[in-house]
């Protein structure tokens, strides 16, 4: 439309709404802001801890034993369960608190024409129809058409991943055009980096593009870790096992009664919970909790904020990681890669000489960019002239103050140049730069090392030769030229009869860091995949600098796979390594198809149109500092420096964590196997029953955990980097974990019922005692087993976790309290155990330590 009916359809002129309109169209449109996700009550997030099938199957059997009258067990078990779900919802409220104090507004304030003058607003009270004045350096805070234009660039990278600012125009385009072609609007989230425009406020909020995209979310689904999937099949496995075993137990209790009443029912009933209780790990959850909240404690302090509790252990298994370029891998920042002078190609970082200096003071003298308290603020190329000159010793503002600009032409997308001129010497100068193909046919002479020569038609073959070479290489290349002239009074017909400095190459340069972390990624098993709006030539280059794309992939752009079916996508993206020029649908689809491939996918990105494949990830991880506010609420994860590499560090971090959570479960379940076996040994062979009900509350509750959480924060190996990942419906409970839980297992639970038959010689109640203390006193030593797959024993291995030898020592003194303190026997039913008998259960139970470690050997 003409900017005139625009105006007039939004009941608004070029100056602006009036103060009452404004506040008439706020009421009309809402605020200019984001609907967020209504956030949930804590006490629901409380209540929600109480879902997992394991806890709801030891309610069931706290209440049943409860009304039985045995209350002590009924409290235990609560209690437990009470502290896992107040732990759980504690690490959900201190995520989101990170995550809030992450969040600020892309443009907390907007200079508006209201009532004919100037104010400055906040971001949100902008409203349709409010004529906003824009300027380099400015976010734009709405959507907008523009209706005065000054030479605006915009930075739209975070709408369209398109790293070069857009020219902007005042135009009225013809028909309907793509986001990206759109030259006459302006949209919300975009930055500012050239000239100035006014622009007439179109839609506000979830109106404007962002919204739009924003609205994506809502149609995404977030997906469980591979963790959470397995241990939920896993306790629903593991409860109707033990709910058989204990059944067989009831069973077997009432059939040896002499008669069966009430209180020989209830005896029977409560023992049999007391196994469930002894054989469901209900430490479990809590230790995972515990394990990943330690987890991303130290996440943090590597600057990896932790939005979802086990995002942590997910980002461990990602086998694809499909990056955003701009900003991610890259520092987001035009820098000058090379320069070409008289026939030589010179790095950036190499020596230069007062001739070849000459060609970047020009280029920093024909220059609008400017440093404004500390901010950058002009277009990037022009920034890269002037931090390139700074670099090398050549002052950007005392040259400036030297050769001031006496006359210009500004740039513009027709003529592709920019042109000044400065009194250098005796002379005028005119300095110029721009399109390599504009200024080619334009040059009379050359500049060489000494002095200057006439321009050849071989010079002009080596000058496209040159240029094409770093066109390929993914650099965005300048001329710049000067010639002398007479007055300051410039037109576009005095851009000719040049002489030629040089080239200057530049380019949005990958962060020091993504080379090794693409390395490492690769060494663990795990594709890195490019997707960005940016073109397909610089996307490719910078992608095979920093190894994503080799010899085995190939780079497409977006609009290969538009018409694509899902299944030919699923064939198509398997040697793709990068996508150029990609919009949010195309993201969410390439996601979607490794996903169906069976493939657990990670999606790292900072812009507004990154989010929706953030969210369809299985691991969303977002930018911190440069991230938009929608990009951070859709991650599970979020970067506070902004640093591909951090993405490995939680790689490893997260496949350590799961090795140790895996650990902490072979400790508990071989210790639950052996009471297990060693009760069905002694109804089977019609024998007293080995434990009391407190004895398994005990061994549970009190020397149980402090191990396995030990196990949990085990110190991190790097070996883990060198695994490939694990496959996405790998079991937690993988054959070798089982092999090594019934070994194990079976081990403790005969040398328990060693010291049963010794202690049985004397009494029942011996006998009890001596299995009770011999099975608490083994688990405590089985922790040291499970460290390693390997033997620990004199090595250094065995002593490097302080938490594990403090909890073996907890465990120690809690168990030789209640065998030897008299007040404490009564409590917890056991007898008085002879010097002996003492000593067999700590000899019985360093035998289990001994038997698994030389078993550890002979596999080796």
């Amino acid at each position: 439309m003409k900017k005139e009916d625009v105006l007039k359809m939004l009941g608004t002129d070029e100056n602006g709404l009036t103060q009452n309109q404004a506040k008439e169209n706020q009421k009309k449109y809402g605020k200019n802001e984001l609907a967020e996700g209504k956030k949930k009550n804590p006490f629901i997030l409380f209540l929600e801890q109480y879902k997992d099938f394991l806890v709801i199957i030891l309610i069931i059997a706290a209440i049943i034993s409860g009304v039985l009258g045995d209350i002590e067990s009924a409290i235990v078990i609560f209690v437990v369960i009470t502290i896992n779900a107040i732990l759980g919802t504690v690490q959900h409220i201190k995520a989101e608190q990170s995550l809030d104090s992450l969040k600020e507004m892309s443009a907390p304030t907007a200079k508006v024409i209201r009532d004919g003058e100037i104010k400055v607003v906040e971001g949100k009270d902008v409203t349709v129809g409010d004529v906003v004045v824009i300027e380099a350096g400015d976010y734009v805070c709405s959507d907008g058409r523009i209706i005065e234009n000054a030479s605006l660039k915009v930075d739209e990278s975070a709408m369209t991943g398109e790293s070069e600012p857009v020219e902007k125009q005042e135009t009225v385009l013809d028909g309907e055009k793509p986001l990206g072609d759109r030259v006459n609007m302006l949209y919300s989230g975009s930055f500012a980096t050239y000239g100035r425009a006014k622009m007439v406020v179109t839609s506000v909020g979830m109106e404007t593009e962002i919204g739009k995209i924003a609205s994506l979310l809502k149609s995404t689904q977030e997906k469980k870790t591979p963790l959470q999937e397995s241990l939920d099949n896993f306790g629903k496995k593991l409860s109707l096992i033990i709910i058989g075993i204990c059944v067989i137990v009831l069973g077997l209790e009432l059939f040896r009664s002499d008669g069966i009443n009430l209180t020989v029912f209830t005896d029977a009933f409560v023992f049999a919970v007391a196994l469930a209780v002894a054989a469901i790990p209900e430490a479990l959850s809590s230790i995972v909790t515990i394990v990943l909240s330690v987890g991303t404690q130290k996440l943090a302090k590597e600057n990896a904020i932790i939005r979802k509790l086990q995002a942590v252990e997910g980002l461990g298994s990602v086998s694809i990681i499909c990056s955003d370029k701009t900003g991610t891998l890259t520092q987001n920042k035009m820098t000058v890669q090379k320069i070409y002078f008289d026939g030589q190609i010179i790095d950036k970082d190499d020596e230069i000489n007062a001739r070849q200096g000459q060609l970047i003071i020009d280029g920093a003298l024909c220059n609008d960019s400017v440093q404004k308290e500390g901010q950058e603020i002009g277009d990037p190329t022009e920034i890269a002239l002037v931090n390139f000159s700074e670099k090398h010793d050549l002052p950007v503002e005392k040259m400036r103050e030297k050769y001031q600009r006496l006359g210009e032409i500004p740039f513009d997308s027709d003529r592709k140049l920019m042109s000044t001129v400065h009194k250098i010497g005796d002379n005028y100068k005119m300095l110029t730069k721009g399109a390599v193909d504009v200024l080619s046919g334009r040059i009379d002479e050359v500049k060489t090392m000494d002095g200057k020569r006439p321009f050849t038609a071989e010079d002009l073959a080596e000058l496209k030769k040159v240029n094409t070479e770093f066109s390929q290489m993914g650099l965005r290349v300048l001329a710049v030229c000067e010639r002398d002239v007479d007055t300051v009074d410039i037109s576009v017909d005095d851009e000719k009869d040049y002489i030629l400095l040089g080239l200057v190459a530049m380019q949005d340069p990958p962060r020091e860091e993504s080379a090794e972390a693409v390395r490492k990624c690769k060494t663990a098993g795990i594709r890195p995949i490019m997707i960005t709006g940016d073109h397909l030539v610089t996307a490719s280059a910078i992608a095979r600098k920093i190894g994503i794309l080799d010899d085995n992939g190939r780079a497409v752009e977006g609009r290969e796979i538009e018409n694509l079916s899902d299944e030919e996508l699923d064939e198509f993206v398997s040697d793709v390594s990068v996508y150029a020029r990609v919009s949010p649908e195309h993201k969410i689809r390439i996601v979607s198809a490794w996903q169906r491939k069976g493939y657990i996918v990670s999606m790292t990105g900072d812009g507004v149109n990154d989010a929706p494949a953030l969210k369809q990830a299985d691991i969303g991880v977002a930018m911190g500092i440069t991230g938009s506010e929608v990009a951070k609420d859709a991650a599970s994860m979020v970067l506070t420096d902004d640093n591909f590499a951090t993405i490995v560090k939680a790689i490893e971090n997260g496949r350590n964590l799961y090795r140790n959570i895996q650990r902490a479960i072979q400790f508990l379940l071989s210790g639950n196997t052996a009471g297990i076996l060693a009760v069905l040994y002694a109804s089977f062979m019609a024998l007293p029953v080995p434990f009391k009900a407190v004895h398994l509350l005990f061994i549970n509750l009190l020397t149980d955990s402090l191990p396995a959480i030990a196990l949990g924060v085990e110190p991190h190996s790097s070996d883990v980097m060198n695994e490939k990942p694990r496959p996405k419906n790998q079991s937690i409970l993988t054959k070798k974990v089982l092999t090594n839980i019934c070994v194990e297992g079976i081990v403790i639970g005969v040398m328990t019922m060693i010291a049963f038959y010794v202690g049985f010689l004397r009494n029942a109640e011996v006998a009890s005692t001596m299995a009770f203390s011999t099975l608490c006193l083994s688990r405590l030593v089985h922790g040291f087993n499970c460290k390693s797959d390997k033997p620990v024993w004199f090595t250094k291995k065995m002593w490097n976790n302080k938490s594990m030898i403090g909890a073996f020592f907890v465990g120690f003194v809690l168990l030789n309290a209640v065998l030897l303190v008299p007040a404490l026997q009564g409590i917890f039913a056991v007898a008085p155990l002879t010097i002996a008998e003492l000593l067999t259960v700590y000899g019985l139970s360093l035998g289990t330590f001994v038997i698994v470690q030389i078993l550890k050997m002979i596999r080796k």
